[in-house]
């Protein structure tokens, strides 16, 4: 049994919300599965003389599955993207002036297992065909998807995910080492997580591996570096030394380093993008 975790992890623009993008809570009974739903119309601008419209996309410690559609009733993508490690600008390649809709469900990375038909091994930083790990979601989708709008759309997907939770799989270790990584903010050393879970690390990164597609390590470091993010976009003074002692970084050097690996700009080039939305 998950037990909800007072975490919520941010995109790179977390105050973004309009027709082309907006976020949809769950219901109550999957908040500890899914962060939310997202989805929404655009169309694609023209670029001509000025490049590929493109958005940066940050390490969430979530999974996605994602449906696009086209004005002409054909589903573009239907991709499972697996848990990052590393931001990356998305890049638009339709023509122009064709309307693209949008309907996703973001899963927190260790949640995801719950619903999936396979391993989640080798799936870090990569992008599948949904069909690969959740055929049983995207058969019963793939019909609906030109049918219903996208609040209709939600409900029935809960209704079929909180069906799928009557005869899930659950992995008690996982639940309980990951309850542990948010509940210090990936403060705990690897070797302090195993004792307490009452594990060898061999076994803990087999198993988060095999469920989340993530070592525990790099899982605990992305849930640190969520933290910082967001303490940085919503504390009007944010102070870099309260941090490093807050979040267990060596010293400012070592903070502004590792969050710059993850988010690929500075912390204050970061912030501006994400406050001007």
């Amino acid at each position: 049994m998950k037990t909800k975790m007072i975490y919520r992890p941010l995109t790179a623009t977390p105050f973004k919300r309009n027709s082309a993008y907006k976020e949809i809570e769950p219901c109550q009974t999957l908040q500890p599965y899914i962060r939310c739903f997202w989805g929404g119309e655009y169309v694609c601008p023209d670029t001509t003389g000025t490049g590929e419209h493109s958005e940066i996309v940050i390490p969430d410690t979530c999974v996605d599955i994602i449906y696009r559609m086209d004005d002409e009733g054909n589903i573009i993508t239907s991709d499972f993207v697996g848990i990052n490690d590393r931001s990356f600008c998305t890049q638009g390649n339709r023509k122009n002036g064709q309307k693209i809709s949008v309907f996703a469900i973001r899963f927190y990375a260790w949640s995801a297992y719950v619903f999936s038909e396979d391993s989640f091994v080798g799936t870090l930083n990569g992008r599948y065909d949904v069909r690969e790990r959740f055929s049983w979601l995207d058969k019963e989708l793939h019909r609906l998807l030109f049918d219903l709008g996208l609040t209709d759309l939600i409900r029935f997907t809960e209704t079929l995910l909180l069906k799928k939770l009557e005869t899930a799989r659950e992995n008690v270790v996982v639940d309980r080492v990951m309850n542990d990584i948010l509940r210090h903010q990936g403060g705990l050393e690897i070797s302090q997580l195993a004792k307490e879970n009452f594990i060898s690390g061999r076994q803990m990164e087999r198993l988060f591996c095999e469920y989340i597609g993530i070592t525990p390590k790099k899982l605990s470091n992305l849930v640190r570096y969520q933290c910082l993010w967001r303490d940085i976009v919503s504390q009007s003074h944010f102070n870099t030394a309260e941090a490093v002692h807050k979040y267990g970084y060596t010293d400012s050097s070592h903070l502004m380093r590792e969050f710059k690996r993850y988010h690929s700009m500075s912390i204050r080039e970061a912030r501006e993008i994400a406050l001007m939305e």
